[in-house]
């Protein structure tokens, strides 16, 4: 399966892939919660001076609502952008991993009924490794570069 590379996005979606991405980060920043709360301190101490007329009122109200709508469309972009990331992410090592089941891949667009029964049966699973093994062991760093050799060596085999 070849991925197509020749469409490309519209001016307005790379426009928005940056303004939403740039927006975002400075939204998680420690400034931007101060700027916030300079602007909420602001509007409270200078209510005795505007009497707490109804104006007063409406400028904070107007403002957290016009930038509470406006944050939703864009945390929600970059949440939906982040968990298709870490599926594909999740697709290839399950792709990887001799002995996985390539069932799992894209299970996110299975329906709550089958994400139900697919969950059944590996609760009967975990139900099977609390019984055989204890909880706290875990793999070795031995163990892991065991692994990761053998990947190596398979990657290196002639086809």
């Amino acid at each position: 399966m070849e991925i197509a590379k020749d469409k490309q996005p519209s001016k307005f979606t790379v426009f928005f892939e940056n303004f939403a991405g740039k927006i975002t980060l400075v939204s998680g920043k420690p400034i931007s919660f101060l700027v916030s709360l300079a602007f909420v301190l602001v509007w409270g101490i200078t209510g005795p001076l505007f009497n707490f007329s109804d104006t007063w009122q409406l400028v904070i109200n107007t403002v957290t609502s016009i930038v509470t709508f406006l944050m939703v469309f864009l945390i929600q972009h970059a949440q939906n952008k982040d968990s298709q990331a870490i599926q594909l992410k999740l697709n290839e090592v399950v792709a990887a991993l001799k002995g996985a089941s390539n069932r799992l891949i894209n299970i996110e667009d299975l329906s709550d009924e089958e994400l139900k029964v697919l969950k059944s049966y590996y609760d009967q699973l975990a139900d099977i490794a609390e019984k055989e093994e204890s909880i706290v062991e875990a793999h070795s760093m031995e163990d892991a570069r065991e692994n990761q050799e053998a990947k190596e060596r398979a990657d290196h085999k002639p086809q």
